[in-house]
């Protein structure tokens, strides 16, 4: 069994929500995947049911449009706009954050779920997970993921452990 069927299987359709999803980002101009998934593609991948994706903010409505025509349930939360189909575990979250609309210039393609797909940057992914880490309004096991997932980058990546807070280099000091 294949990494992507083994996901599909687990999240009763991910992938195949997911590679919906994509073939419609296609036709609504730059894009790119961050979160988890994207994070993914830098280390040792962990499990996640999320697609955290950044789009030209002027393309959300009409994604949003063609999301709820190919089946998805889209609702609209204050800092996302969310897709999910049918009994699928997978949720599509679009940021509408502006703060990250810079993300999608700089993205480049990688493998994910066997398709290619624009991914974030390094440097982007920490830069947005310690934005999302040092929301204090997020829950705790949301901040605590994003926390482990700049650990995994750190360990990884030394180099960008200086755009770290120094609460999360601090627990590497003995690495």
């Amino acid at each position: 069994m294949t990494a992507t069927e083994a996901y599909e299987s687990v999240t009763h359709g991910g992938s195949s929500d997911f590679a919906a999803a994509v073939e419609i980002l296609r036709e609504h101009g730059p894009w790119c995947l961050i979160g988890g998934l994207a994070i993914n593609c830098y280390v040792e991948p962990v499990y996640t049911i999320d697609a955290d994706i950044v789009l030209v903010a002027s393309q959300l409505p009409a994604v949003a449009e063609r999301l709820a025509a190919a089946g998805f349930f889209v609702q609209e939360f204050p800092h996302s706009l969310n897709a999910q189909r049918g009994a699928g575990r997978l949720s599509i979250q679009f940021t509408t954050d502006g703060r990250y609309q810079d993300f999608v210039g700089s993205a480049t393609p990688a493998q994910v779920l066997e398709l290619l797909v624009p991914v974030a940057s390094l440097e982007n992914l920490v830069r947005g997970k310690v934005w999302a880490w040092s929301d204090k309004e997020r829950r705790l096991s949301k901040r605590k993921k994003d926390e482990l997932d700049l650990i995994r980058i750190a360990e990884n990546y030394p180099q960008l452990r200086q755009m770290m807070p120094v609460e999360i280099v601090s627990q590497l000091e003995n690495d």
